[in-house]
């Protein structure tokens, strides 16, 4: 066929097609219908001003200019609530006409007010325009949106007062117009809105792309953050109108300017099941009416000015999940039916004037409670070593005997309401505290302990020093998983400690911070703080505020401290307040506290609460006291830490049980901090074997979580190993006095009878000559790779006799030119040169000499094929030297004499002359295990 005959044919075929289409097209239309002229004209002007479009390119609506099309009329109902489908819209079409019934411009940072051509739309039954930076006043014109049923118009900077018109939307199911920059009073036309349920639903944002519950007769889901006019910047008393809303069953208010009493009509809300009212201005007492709300699965009420509540109105409450009454004057005592509360699992009553004792039963459910700051007194009942529990009891005054050290975290008897420990016997004169992070010794030298052990919902923790302590309470909203300190790679470039700021502690709620055993006089307080979560403006992620008060001493110094604000609106700015402060009691309290004020989940659910980087606090005067722990010739700290061959967070667990071995751990210059046997136990899930790692000749190891979610390492020491406690010490001090840049944290020990848990590898080169190089990690790495490639520990006593031990064997094998025989059994598939190539690598790392070690910059090149594996011809010293047949006749090897109890390897020991399990190559064995362990 020739040239134009084809060109003929492909332009007629293509015409066909084009026409066909058009056809098409005309079909969809005359099925669908053909969206209102006006709708679309006004919905083209908003988008336009708002410089956005249509994305037509992944669901295919606005087809041909055509808005009512594809994805928009379809019959799915989620894919509005998709991240694709933003902006989008939903019809509803009769088959000639369609309108706009649903549009949702949901987190596009869109700058600028709402366009007036927007309330032209008078179908809308559905709008969403949360998490943008709209400004300006929210015209009255939204009057028009009559069929309007789920109105968001959440975290944005809206400005004035909330319009009447509102009352006109009858329809209304949900209505959110929190986190903006409103102000003036709820209208009372609200209480027109008899069909209201939720202003608006609550959201359970951990994960991106997870939508909230579904709105009833909603036709999509939309994802929120959190709900209500919380955060609104309405004021004023709530209008006696809102009496009518009797079908609410979600009240968030908290965080605005509501003054007056709390209504008692509020009780006639029966539906209700959560209510929120905190940092506001209410009067008490809390209405006697709110016994009628049995449904309440929440109730959030503090700072309640005035007036006096018991919790008589609680009996019939039954249904309750999350109970916090704080700061609000409630006297008289604990509900005693609080264990047939089924459901209950948080209850916060801090702050108030409880007395009388703690309840004889609780719910197995119940497993965070705060009753810090009561009067509360009596001895404790059985429930309190319950697993799991989290229980803050601070600043009571309750009876501490002797059989409660087992159950209780240490330090109670220290912070009980007289704060008695060194009171009239002072010995320390300052303190100074990293918060939320690692030991830092400043520019000017000042030496911040670490704060970075495990907080919880309601925790505390004292030193080992009783130098210092800290008591938190609160839990981030909905987020059960949250971190109780933060985190930046972010240089700050107004300071020189730039890492002092670049961790912080943060607090859902109350956190207080106590300097214990001070001598008398004032004190200078400094205080430092950077905002590192809250990004800058222009962006919906930066309307969140973070606000909290500053007490010191009990005595307000800062209300409403904005850390942003005071940095001149931006983050990331390191920012310093110093207050001074009067010790007259031995003890200083800086507390930092969230009343409720701020938003509650901006960027992110759970974003609010106190923020704070590091404390210290010098004395003004010339002290008289030593400033030095009982015990320990100085005062010098250092950072504890633990040589792990991989990167595997490892942890140590010895209770305290009693003073003798509590004073020997007082004594060493690093400190490890001590958890409970109730935690660890419950972290392993009772040592479960299914959670066990490994076992090596001292026990065996477990993995474990921690209530803040940080996976560990327990090394359970058993009673067999006679190891006793000098040298289980002196094993701890050595650990925690060894300093390197590439070391993994020790986090703590624990002693409780003949129960000894820890995590003591060590490089050969620190076993045998006590000093550490940068190669550590690197011979950690190349037991690791062996084990990888042959799918066993580093020491297996179940094999033979020449495969017991995995370098050993490695090394065999190498020498034989045989290395694939070490390979994995169960490894059907293998490339041998690769094996090759990763054994080569791995006989590198575990030289002797670390000098003949690569860096391990080097070993990845060398594992992925960059430069070639360098020849190793010789086996490491320890295989080859150590060997012997007679026990009596051992080499000196010079080893510096950290401790003798502790130093298997000291060439003054005849106990390691004497016995074959204690020689050198057995010694270097149990290295070799103890790296397997810590995986």
């Amino acid at each position: 066929m020739g040239g134009s005959a084809t060109l003929v044919l492909c332009a007629s075929l293509a015409f066909y097609y084009y026409v066909s289409l058009l056809g098409f097209v005309e079909i969809v239309r005359a099925q669908n219908g053909t969206t209102l002229a006006s709708e679309v004209r006004a919905l083209n002007s908003v988008f336009s001003q708002w410089g956005i479009s249509a994305n037509n390119s992944v669901t295919k609506w606005n087809i041909s200019g055509e808005p009512c099309s594809g994805g928009a009329v379809d019959s799915t109902s989620h894919e509005i609530s998709n991240g694709n489908y933003n902006p989008g819209i939903k019809c509803q079409c009769d088959g000639t006409t369609c309108t706009i019934i649903t549009l949702k411009v949901y987190a596009l940072n869109v700058v600028g007010g709402i366009p007036d051509e927007l309330w032209s739309l008078t179908n809308l039954s559905n709008l969403n325009l949360a998490q943008n930076y709209l400004t300006g006043p929210l015209s009255s014109s939204i009057a028009n949106l009559t069929q309007m049923q789920y109105l968001s118009l959440g975290i944005n900077s809206l400005s004035g007062e909330v319009p009447k018109e509102l009352g006109n939307l009858r329809n209304l199911i949900v209505l959110a117009f929190s986190s903006n920059n409103f102000s003036g009073p709820l209208p009372s036309e609200l209480g027109k809105l008899t069909k209201l349920q939720q202003l608006p639903v609550q959201c359970n944002l951990y994960k991106a792309g997870v939508a909230c519950r579904k709105w009833e007769h909603y036709t999509y889901k939309i994802i929120h953050l959190h709900s209500y006019f919380d955060s609104s910047g309405v004021s004023g008393p709530i209008p006696p109108t809102y009496a009518a809303l009797q079908n609410l069953q979600t009240v968030w208010g908290s965080d605005n300017e509501l003054t007056g009493s709390i209504p008692e009509f509020i009780g006639n809300w029966s539906q209700l099941g959560d209510l929120r009212f905190q940092g506001n201005s209410f009067e008490g007492p809390i209405p006697p009416s709110f016994s009628n709300l049995i449904k309440l699965t929440s109730l959030m009420i503090s700072d309640l000015s005035n007036g006096s509540t018991s919790l008589e109105f609680l009996k019939d409450m039954t249904s309750l999940n999350t109970l916090i009454l704080r700061n609000n004057n409630i006297s008289g005592s604990i509900p005693s039916n609080i264990g047939d509360y089924p459901s209950l699992s948080l209850l916060f009553l801090g702050n108030n004037k409880l007395n009388g004792t703690l309840p004889a039963q609780k719910s197995t459910s119940l497993l965070n409670i705060d009753l810090s700051y009561n009067e509360l007194s009596g001895s404790f009942p059985s429930w309190i070593d319950g697993q799991g529990l989290q229980l803050n009891l601070v600043a009571n005054n309750f009876t501490i005997e002797s059989a409660n050290n087992s159950v209780l975290p240490l330090g109670l008897s220290c912070l009980q309401s007289n704060f008695p420990c060194y009171r009239n016997s002072p010995i320390y004169s300052n303190f100074a505290i990293k918060c939320g992070g690692p030991q830092i010794t400043s520019s000017n030298q000042i030496v911040y302990e670490r704060d970075n052990e495990t907080l919880g919902p309601a925790t505390y923790n004292v030193t080992g020093t009783n130098r210092w302590a800290v008591s938190n309470v609160g839990r981030f909203g909905e987020n059960n998983n949250a971190q109780y300190s933060s985190f930046t790679p972010s240089q700050f470039t107004n300071v020189l400690d730039s890492k002092l700021f670049q961790t912080a502690r943060i607090s859902p709620g109350s956190l207080r911070y106590y300097g214990l055993g001070l001598e008398n006089g004032n004190y200078t307080v400094t205080l430092q703080f950077a905002e590192i979560v809250i990004p800058s403006p222009p962006t919906w992620q930066s309307l969140g505020r973070r606000v909290f008060d500053i007490y010191i001493q009990g005595n307000l110094v800062f209300e409403d401290f904005d850390i942003k604000k005071e940095a001149g609106g931006v983050s990331f700015q390191a920012i310093q307040k110093a207050f001074t402060a009067n010790v007259s009691e031995n003890y200083l309290e800086i507390h930092l506290f969230w009343a409720g004020k701020g938003t509650c989940c901006i960027p992110a659910q759970g974003t609010y609460g106190p923020s704070i980087s590091a404390i210290s606090a010098v004395p003004d005067f010339i002290p008289t006291v030593s400033n030095k722990p009982p015990g320990s010739p100085t005062s010098k700290k250092s950072e504890t830490g633990l040589i792990v061959g991989i990167v595997v967070p490892v942890g140590v667990d010895i209770h305290n049980q009693g003073f003798t071995e509590l004073a020997e751990l007082l004594g060493m210059d690093a400190r490890p901090y001590t958890f409970s046997y109730a935690e660890l136990k419950a972290a392993t899930e009772d040592f479960n074997p299914a959670n066990k790692l490994g076992e090596g000749g001292f026990g065996p190891v477990f993995k474990g979580t921690l209530n803040d979610g940080r996976v560990i390492a327990v090394k359970r020491l058993s009673v067999a190993s006679h190891q006793g406690k000098s040298q289980f010490i002196a094993e701890i001090a050595t650990i925690s006095a060894v300093q390197h840049r590439n070391l993994v944290k020790l986090y703590g020990c624990c002693i409780e009878g003949e129960k000894r848990l820890l995590v003591g590898y060590l490089a050969p080169e620190y076993a045998m000559r006590g000093h550490l190089t940068e190669k550590a990690d690197v011979f950690g790495f190349g037991v690791v790779a062996l084990e990888i490639v042959s799918g066993r520990l580093n020491s297996d006593s179940n094999l033979e006799e020449e495969k017991i031990y995995l370098l050993e064997w490695a090394w065999r094998l190498h020498e034989n030119d045989c290395e694939v025989e070490l390979v994995d059994a169960n490894l059907l598939e293998f490339d041998k040169e690769e094996v090759k190539r990763v054994i080569g690598v791995a006989l590198l790392c575990t030289q002797t000499s670390p000098q003949l070690r690569p860096s391990m910059s080097r070993a990845v090149a060398m594992l992925s094929g960059d430069i070639e594996v360098s020849v190793v011809t010789t086996r490491p010293g320890y295989l080859t030297d150590w060997k012997f047949d007679d026990t009596t006749n051992f080499m000196t090897i010079d080893t510096p004499n950290v401790e003798n109890e502790y130093n298997q390897f000291s060439s003054s020991s005849a106990t390691t002359a004497a016995d074959p399990g204690h020689s050198p190559i057995n010694a270097v064995h149990e290295v070799e295990e103890v790296i397997g362990e810590g995986r």
